[in-house]
């Protein structure tokens, strides 16, 4: 039976619901200063606002060493009553110091499989997916090292790569590292940020592949294709991939909460939704928020 890894334990893939498929509760990195998703409260008053939209869950795709917090999440699963997933994973290098990333160089691929079946540090929480990253338009050998380490993760538990692609950029090259060489099969690989990179053609492509198609904005540091993401859902369910979208929120600054001034989690449910049931009809925006999720991030762990 193919279960989602929540925080509170595994669920069946069907009960997972209306799912913001990608946001952060918490994030932190040095290249963007002053602006971390570091407030307990905070995260639990957007996951509260998020409930009174009609949310059942939030993918937090959160990597190693940028402030996941995973220890808090359970708790504010339980007060707040959404599923929250948490992941493993490695962002771009940019992120981290040199002494971290010298740290993971010969045991990245165990460091992921930990978190996946043990757990994440003492916390007892185990992650529900590998979060990796693509560069602009390009995979250097940073982004080839952590797609082969999320493949081999992938190849030892079943769990699902979760890619955020520079810009929307890079999608079919990373089709081509993480399915061609790397054996990952494509309905076990997100693709993030396509509406940032709004090509009908690359789209299509990446669909045909076989592997889901997340658009996950907007917020306020990539608002100026969001216009376009109507009609890049529509053209997808034209061409019969809409059972391959997701819609995440990614919110990853704290001026980008709902809480704190931004549009947060709850615009994907109180702006998104009804903007994309006007192109595409209320029924596939409901599929594409409650089924799609469970299938794209439920798998048979081993």
């Amino acid at each position: 039976m193919n279960a989602v890894r929540t925080v509170l334990g595994d669920l069946p893939a069907e009960r997972l619901g209306v799912c913001d498929a990608h946001d952060h509760l918490f994030f932190g990195s040095p290249r963007l200063p002053g602006q971390e998703l570091n407030s307990r409260s905070a995260a639990r008053a957007e996951l509260a606002a998020f409930r009174a939209q009609g949310g059942d869950a939030v993918v937090q795709w959160t990597p190693y060493g940028l402030g996941r917090r995973a220890a808090d999440l359970p708790l504010l699963s339980r007060e707040a009553g959404v599923r929250v997933v948490a992941a493993t994973g490695l962002h771009q290098d940019v992120h981290y110091d040199k002494a971290t990333l010298d740290g993971l160089r010969h045991r990245l691929a165990e460091v992921f499989v930990a978190e996946l079946t043990e757990g994440i540090g003492t916390s007892g929480v185990r992650a529900g997916l590998v979060k990796v990253a693509g560069g602009f338009h390009a995979l250097d050998a940073h982004t080839r090292w952590t797609m082969a380490a999320a493949a081999e993760a992938h190849h030892a538990t079943d769990a699902p790569i979760a890619v955020h692609l520079e810009l929307g950029t890079g999608a079919l090259d990373v089709v081509d590292l993480l399915c061609g060489e790397l054996g990952v099969p494509p309905h076990r690989v997100i693709l993030g940020h396509l509406n940032r990179a709004p090509d009908g053609v690359v789209h299509r492509q990446a669909a045909e592949a076989g592997c889901w198609l997340a658009f996950d904005g907007p917020s306020r540091a990539h608002h100026a294709t969001d216009w376009r993401m109507p009609d890049a859902v529509r053209a997808l369910a034209d061409a019969g991939f809409g059972d391959r979208l997701l819609l995440g929120g990614d919110t990853t600054t704290a001026a980008a909460r709902s809480v704190d001034g931004g549009p947060g989690m709850p615009y994907l449910l109180r702006r998104v939704r009804p903007r994309l049931a006007l192109a595409v009809g209320e029924e596939l925006v409901a599929r594409i928020l409650a089924e799609n999720p469970g299938r794209a991030f439920g798998v048979e762990w081993r």
